[in-house]
């Protein structure tokens, strides 16, 4: 726009998750929607990771902050991990995109790719696995915030359904040299790097996220039970106190 050419898309994460499980800010997509169709763009929501129920409370990442958007791209989730994705729009914009120009997936049209997505859509809805997303990310947020609230490295936890992060940060009391330019707590990617690790050993995945790699990311399987979230909590609580990230601390 800058240069006088309308821009053709805004493609974006409804949740950003590699940017570190951000939740944005009420209004942020309804405003950016507003600027892009304003100057003749299409909206495209990334739900590959937010969709089908992940954050509980809505199916799709968008829901939450009350925008339509024009293009919605799916991806493994919809197939419970089997390879399948979907792109959902408008009839007028795919008449457009058929325009000649020769295009092909290689799982495009494979009907084992369809059986398993319509499989797992029958059992999303079966067992309200929306639901108790909701309901277990509830428990395993508050639990996490019980157990970390406080601590000095850690700098936030937050998420939504089972899209959660805890950031990880120096405690600066302890890293007294450190000074970060804005007054923000310093990333502890290192901190990071072993939590993960040391989860892996004690039977639970998570991974790392976020621009300093010092976000631990949290997306457990949408079938979640009560005992999953207060075996993770005991574990994740004896984690946090093992002696390399005691030291950590001021």
């Amino acid at each position: 726009v800058a240069n006088g050419a309308a821009p053709g898309a805004f493609i974006a994460e409804t949740f950003p998750s590699v940017g570190g499980q951000i939740v944005p800010p009420a209004g942020y997509l309804s405003r950016v929607y507003e600027a892009l169709r304003a100057a003749g763009g299409l909206a495209i929501a990334d739900e590959v990771q937010t969709g089908f129920g992940r954050l509980g409370a809505t199916m799709w990442g968008y829901e939450t902050q009350g925008v339509t958007p024009d293009i919605v791209v799916l991806g493994k989730p919809m197939g419970n991990g089997f390879p399948v994705a979907a792109v959902v729009t408008r009839r007028e914009i795919a008449d457009a995109f058929d325009n000649g120009m020769e295009f092909f997936t290689t799982f495009g049209g494979n009907p084992v790719a369809c059986a398993a997505a319509d499989a797992m859509l029958d059992v999303l809805e079966a067992e309200d696995l929306p639901a108790n997303a909701d309901e277990r990310g509830r428990e395993l947020l508050a639990g996490l915030r019980s157990i970390s609230g406080g601590d000095p490295i850690v700098g936030d936890v937050r998420g939504m359904g089972l899209f959660l992060g805890v950031e990880l940060v120096i405690d600066r009391s302890a890293w007294p040299a450190l000074e970060s330019g804005d007054g923000a707590p310093l990333p502890d990617p290192d901190a990071t790097s072993y939590v993960v690790a040391r989860l892996k050993e004690e039977g639970v995945l998570a991974g790392t996220d976020g621009p300093d790699h010092n976000v631990v990311k949290l997306r457990g399987p949408l079938v979640v039970e009560a005992a999953d979230v207060e075996r993770f909590l005991m574990v994740w609580a004896g984690v946090m106190a093992e002696p390399f990230l005691a030291a950590r601390r001021g």
